[in-house]
């Protein structure tokens, strides 16, 4: 069963459960390819709208990192009523929330799944005048810049670039989001991440890292910062063709089948280590 409605897409599953959250000013849609994928192995997916997101401008320079943090909390708490494992992600910034997830809640959070996380912008499509943006310390002087979604969008096959441009620009930003970034959101990304930074050494929950060797956003050496600080197992896993919407550019399928064999083993050790417990409980102590 499909529930969708203008804050979040769902698909009822079993008792494994995934929280997929998408970028900063994206939508739920980019993440529906990757969470039918895992629905069909039978897992119960989440996909929330973070706030002040699927509206206008305004409505996201009204947000902090804060409110996003507490969509992706209010999702993960509606997805423990239905599940015993849940693995936590998403793309871009959503996956630095599904980080903070297992950072501040590691009983609820079994695992994260990081797709093209963003920690610094940094790709090959990002201008060398942009990383003068660091120096914007204050929001209201953050919002008079804005970072417009330009080519190639994030995208490398060239039909679902031409699908995303359009919808990019047909005034419904509930599809496709917004067609630039306010620089108020990137300084609350900067703020999210600052944030994750210290938090990150207690992250020890197994992890999956997807990151894309040509990412226009953000380079490869986000990815490799993770691996190296994390604190539980990594499986890191690079794209040799897809730019950084790694959920529907064209190894899409790759992610799907990657993300399932990941969350495959994390639920099988687990089932098993509850099992081993089980069994230690019962067993009748030596008279």
């Amino acid at each position: 069963m499909t529930i969708t409605n203008d804050t979040t897409y769902r698909i009822k599953g079993g008792r494994v459960g995934v929280l997929l959250i998408h970028g900063l000013c994206g939508t739920p849609t980019e993440m529906r390819f990757v969470a039918h994928g895992l629905a069909r192995a039978g897992y119960t997916v989440h996909c929330p709208m973070l706030a002040g997101h699927g509206g206008t401008v305004e409505d996201i320079k009204a947000t902090t990192w804060q409110h996003w943090m507490k969509s992706a909390e209010d999702a993960l708490i509606e997805l423990r009523k239905e599940c015993d494992i849940v693995i936590c992600g998403g793309l871009s910034t959503g996956a630095v929330l599904g980080l903070m997830l297992a950072a501040e809640h590691p009983d609820m959070v079994q695992g994260t799944v990081s797709l093209s996380p963003t920690l610094w912008l940094n790709g090959w499509l990002i201008p060398w005048h942009a990383r003068l943006f660091k120096l914007v310390r204050h929001t209201w002087i953050a919002n008079f810049i804005s970072f417009p979604d330009i080519e190639p969008h994030g995208i490398k096959d060239n039909r679902i670039r031409e699908f995303i441009r359009n919808a990019l620009f047909s005034g419904d930003s509930s599809v496709a989001g917004l067609p630039a970034t306010p620089g108020g959101a990137v300084l609350e990304h900067r703020r999210l991440v600052t944030a994750l930074k210290k938090r990150i050494k207690r992250i020890a929950q197994p992890a999956l890292i997807i990151h894309p060797r040509e990412d226009d956003y953000a380079d490869l050496d986000n990815a490799w910062y993770l691996q190296r600080n994390l604190k539980g197992m990594v499986d890191m896993v690079t794209l040799d063709d897809s730019y950084h919407i790694v959920t529907v550019d064209r190894q899409r399928h790759v992610v799907v089948e990657r993300t399932l064999g990941f969350i495959a083993r994390l639920a099988e050790q687990l089932t098993a280590k509850e099992r081993s417990v089980a069994a230690t409980t019962l067993r009748p102590s030596a008279a």
